[in-house]
């Protein structure tokens, strides 16, 4: 069983910066793709960002491109989401989330029915 857990949330101004943070623990997937979604009040879940096993490659929403910077560290088990001139709508609850393969393609690695882990969210609130 994989165990995840988001800390590095709270409130912040607009064109403030936060930095996330996700920590497995238990039986990890030794090459799953790592990802961070979002969820806002009366919408549905949404991806924000992702990252390879090894690093090298990451995916990103548009809506955070140039903003947002996905990264891992896996000497301490750990995926970071650095977020930077944040926006009102980027308000959300953010989960960490697992997947047990590496997910390769759009559609796959957007996918939240691909991840077979998650955490139980930090909550984001930007004020205007």
């Amino acid at each position: 069983q994989v165990q995840l857990v988001e800390s590095g949330g709270g409130l912040v101004q607009a064109g403030g910066s936060l930095r996330l943070s996700c920590t497995t623990s238990g039986r990890t997937f030794s090459s799953g793709t790592m990802a961070w979604f979002r969820q806002a009040p009366g919408l549905e879940r949404e991806f924000v960002a992702a990252i390879s096993w090894l690093g090298d490659t990451t995916y990103y929403a548009d809506s955070v491109k140039g903003r947002f910077t996905i990264s891992r560290d896996r000497a301490k088990s750990t995926v970071y989401l650095q977020m930077n001139n944040l926006k009102h709508e980027d308000t959300a609850v953010y989960y960490c989330a697992a997947a047990a393969s590496y997910l390769i393609g759009t559609s796959y690695y957007t996918n939240d029915q691909r991840y077979a882990a998650w955490g139980r969210g930090t909550q984001v609130t930007v004020s205007s």
